[in-house]
């Protein structure tokens, strides 16, 4: 990538980069192949942190046990993307890295309060990804940078949901909302994230929203306070799959979708 430098496009499972050469969108003069380089598709528990590697599949992440017993949230989003043959393709280093804001990963990453290990010519560094989604299509990386990594914090009494409007099974978000909760011993939240995708120029981290369910013994009416604020921070833009308006009341219902699922299954871990 160094060498190649602005000429290159990175290849993992295909299924961003494949359809805009396609398109004549990207015509990048070399490709640089990951998928002979090991050592990058993995899913393990190192004491309180799931880590992933950048190549691991999709499908992989969809069906680990590991994932639904200990960050469901994955899973959850894992299934909503596309179909079986882009999920056995396709890989979540390349959902991540592609920052296409109506994937369906960046949010969750987000939401999970993750860090993303890029590796380049200087060595490896970890980026929270609350700051690694930049823009559309524009990430923290430099061009002769690769992620290589994710690292989501599990705890006993933390857990996720992610919640995806969609026009039909695998299409691209109307609006997704991921939801993570971290609850005390004594039934309050201690930690949120939140991330919206498909209604922003990148992942949207509902930071109000947040501060409004951290502190509180979560309960509907905080649940409803944290969707109106997540509605009043998305930043939808109207198109073929609905208005701006509709999009924002879209955004209401899946954030107290994703946050009930989300404290439903923070409260059974905790027993």
């Amino acid at each position: 990538m160094e060498e190649y430098r602005g000429d290159a496009k990175v290849l993992a499972g295909g299924q961003s980069l494949i359809p805009l050469m396609k398109l004549r969108i990207l015509s990048p003069v070399h490709i640089v192949d990951l998928n002979g380089v090991r050592g990058l598709e993995y899913i393990r528990r190192d004491k309180g942190v799931i880590t992933i590697g950048a190549m691991t599949r999709t499908a992989d992440i969809e069906r680990s046990g590991l994932l639904k017993g200990e960050c469901a949230i994955l899973s959850d989003c894992a299934s909503h993307i596309a179909d079986p043959l882009v999920r056995n393709l396709g890989t979540i280093g390349g959902n991540v890295s592609h920052a296409d804001p109506t994937n369906d990963m960046p949010a969750v990453m987000v939401a999970c309060g993750a860090e993303l290990v890029v590796a380049g010519p200087g060595g490896r560094r970890k980026v929270a990804a609350s700051d690694f989604f930049r823009d559309t299509f524009v990430t923290a990386m430099a061009e002769s940078e690769i992620l290589t990594e994710l690292r989501i914090p599990v705890a006993g009494r933390r857990a996720g949901a992610y919640s995806k409007l969609e026009r039909q099974a695998g299409d691209l978000a109307i609006a997704g909302v991921a939801a993570s909760l971290l609850l005390s011993a004594d039934g309050r939240c201690e930690e949120c994230g939140m991330g919206l995708t498909g209604v922003g120029p990148a992942v949207i981290r509902a930071r109000r929203s947040e501060e409004v369910v951290v502190g509180s013994r979560v309960d509907s009416g905080t649940v409803a306070e944290a969707a109106r604020l997540a509605a009043e921070d998305s930043s939808p833009t109207s198109d073929l799959r609905g208005s701006e308006e509709y999009k924002r009341e879209m955004v209401k219902v899946m954030s107290k979708r994703a946050l009930s699922l989300a404290l439903k299954r923070a409260k059974s871990r905790s027993r």
